[in-house]
């Protein structure tokens, strides 16, 4: 059975619906991410799931017992705010401790359940110290090791990078996967971060309006994505309009509006007439002043290049077909010597497989 249920919980805001009927589970040891734009959801079902927010309907089940109504100090939840929320007059130790001597812990056992958050994560010469005197990472640090001093069943994270530079949130990602494997406890994670989500998750559920888009684990996200928004919304993404012209039992067959036609995997549900678009990753299309075109299984169209963002370890090159259509691809610069392969203007190939993108009806 899963630690966390949620079922079909509505909550709204006035005339404002912030989540609709959303329902999904969380298992035990999962590192399970809410991710969406601004005003799509997440944080409201966070605050649902800690007890800031009730919801107007629907359970919220918790190892077995529905806390939708239960105040958030009676439950075993506990929350890392975007901000830390610590207290600047007490020291990283103290800071810790302040939970168990709310709790009523005795004194003697205080002592051996900090030091044991310390060494967790990494802050044991830090004890004595006040947040001011601490980094961004650190001071995260202390607020998930307060967070998890109570030994708490489910532990929320609201955007807790999100004030970091992009160098320090790097590696407090990795720190945040160490930390929660050595734990073990079930972290539910907000973010609006699509390259966090991926990096961090075992799933991560896609919200959109105040409904899941899509739940499941980030490669699939990525690799399947079960609509534009998703599509659209992870990564860099080529969204083709196309119409099916025939499906086989390997691949079917589209036609690319002012493009051409082309082979993609076959989607359930597919017919002849119906109309989607292709989802083709930067990555996953070749580019060239020629391509050789001896593989039956790939698709070439000419073009000439619009633009490009030199990004350090890859260059982004704008491609625009003959039809004005502009698609993205991405060249490493792994070579030495010269990084920029191509110009604006110079006259390109593009190429990819059938098998490279993924056909959304609709």
């Amino acid at each position: 059975m899963a630690l966390l249920e949620i079922r079909d919980v509505v909550k709204r805001f006035g005339d404002f619906t912030a989540v609709n009927h959303v329902s999904l589970s969380v298992e035990a040891g999962e590192f399970f991410t809410l991710l969406g734009p601004s005003g799509c959801g997440k944080t409201t079902l966070l605050r649902m799931l800690a007890g800031f927010e009730q919801p107007d309907s629907g359970e919220i089940i918790l190892d077995g017992v529905n806390v939708a109504n239960v105040p958030p100090e009676k439950r075993p939840v506990h929350t890392v705010f975007q901000n830390y929320a610590l207290f600047p007059h007490m020291t990283v130790a103290q800071n810790i401790a302040f939970p168990l001597k709310m709790a009523g812990v005795p004194q003697s056992e205080i002592a051996g359940r900090v030091d044991e958050l310390l060494e967790d994560v990494r802050l044991q010469e830090f004890a004595k110290r006040y947040p001011h005197e601490l980094s961004g990472g650190q001071r995260q640090r202390v607020a998930i090791a307060r967070a998890l001093v109570n030994r708490p069943k489910l532990l929320l994270l609201d955007e807790p990078l999100s004030a970091l530079d992009a160098k320090l949130r790097e590696q407090m990602q990795i720190e945040l996967i160490t930390l929660q494997k050595e734990v073990g406890i079930t972290f539910v994670y907000v973010t609006h971060d699509q390259g966090e989500a991926l990096a961090l998750s075992h799933r991560i559920a896609v919200m959109s309006r105040g409904q899941v888009e899509q739940l499941d684990a980030p490669e699939h996200i990525y690799s399947y994505p079960k609509s534009r928004f998703v599509a659209d919304f992870i990564g860099q993404c080529n969204l083709l309009d196309a119409t099916v012209l025939d499906v086989g039992t390997d691949r079917m067959t589209v036609e690319i509006a002012g493009v051409g036609q082309c082979h993609v995997l076959p989607v359930a549900g597919a017919a002849a007439g119906q109309k989607g678009c292709l989802t083709l990753r930067p990555e996953k299309i070749k580019l060239g002043a020629t391509l050789p075109a001896d593989d039956s299984d790939e698709v070439h169209f000419k073009g000439k290049v619009h633009d490009c963002l030199y990004l350090g370890d890859v260059t982004i090159y704008i491609v625009e077909l003959d039809n004005g259509m502009l698609v993205e691809t991405m060249l490493p610069n792994s070579a030495p010597g010269r990084a920029k392969f191509f110009d604006d203007n110079d006259l390109v190939e593009l190429a990819w497989r059938y098998d490279a993108g993924h056909f959304i009806l609709g």
